[in-house]
């Protein structure tokens, strides 16, 4: 069970992370990433930044995935959890385009490509640990607990 409600808060937490990102790109990232471009083009290229993330998703499931099989599924999931703080922290702190010019938005894209892989290794990553990990005939009830997740981020 210990391991059921680590994959659950570790999936809401990722999601959070997404969920977090997609109202700064909604809100201001357009204005203080790309205050070059006109209103419309500048909330499409902040939008976008958010919509790279989640390309990014499909690459680190599998390129975790593959790694889980390799040095472990533990070790994978803290590798990309703290991907997923790292860069949800620095994304947080980065330097507008008013200070660094056109470094801004280009931290921010691979911050946030970097951010996806970890996101795509963890749901897929902690869903196959979880049934892995299970019980027989428990398997499919711990294992839900990371779709859980993806519903409890505010």
């Amino acid at each position: 069970m210990k391991a059921a409600v680590s994959g659950w808060l570790g999936t809401a937490l990722e999601f959070m992370d997404f969920q977090l990102y997609s109202l700064g790109a909604a809100l201001v990232f357009h204005e203080i990433f790309f205050p070059e471009s006109s209103t419309a083009m500048a909330l499409i290229l902040a939008m976008g930044t958010y919509g790279a993330g989640y390309v990014a998703r499909i690459v680190g499931a599998f390129i975790f995935g593959k790694m889980g099989d390799r040095i472990g599924r533990k070790k994978v999931l803290f590798i990309t959890i703290t991907m997923m703080g790292i860069c949800t922290t620095l994304i947080g702190v980065l330097p507008t385009y008013a200070q660094i010019g056109v470094f801004a938005p280009i931290l921010l894209v691979t911050l946030r490509i970097i951010q996806g892989l970890g996101a795509g290794a963890e749901i897929s990553g902690a869903g196959t640990m979880l049934a892995e990990y299970a019980p027989k005939g428990k398997r499919g009830i711990i294992s839900s607990f990371v779709a859980m997740g993806t519903n409890c981020e505010p």
